[in-house]
């Protein structure tokens, strides 16, 4: 499995103000989605999350989004190691993701961009 880089995941209550932050921050424009009534805002290695506590919520379980090369491989890797995969592969508006449990019980969301088959 190739690690391409990390993204650090915030939610937010005030996704314009920190948009602005973190773009500041960063020198990086915003990419910006939704996902079961879920704003988004991508910003440099930042990805923003705002909307109901109840999605919140689940979000906050996953510590960080870790990009791959391929969802497939990492799956493949994951699963030979000892993780457990909870979620995925699933195609998302950017690529695929998966939410895989690590044996020390750390959560994290692998993705890449590719389009679903």
């Amino acid at each position: 499995m190739e690690i391409l880089g990390t993204t650090l995941r915030i939610c937010v209550d005030d996704l314009e103000a920190s948009v602005a932050f973190y773009e500041r921050l960063t020198g990086a424009p915003p990419l910006r989605f939704e996902r079961g009534g879920v704003s988004v805002a991508a910003v440099g290695c930042f990805l923003l999350m705002s909307g109901p506590e109840s999605e919140l919520e689940v979000l906050r379980k996953v510590s960080a989004t870790i990009a791959v090369k391929d969802v497939d491989d990492a799956y493949a890797t994951l699963t030979a190691v000892g993780a457990t995969i909870v979620a995925g592969p699933v195609a998302t508006p950017v690529g695929r993701n998966l939410i895989a449990v690590h044996p020390d019980g750390a959560v994290f969301e692998y993705v890449d961009r590719k389009p679903a088959a």
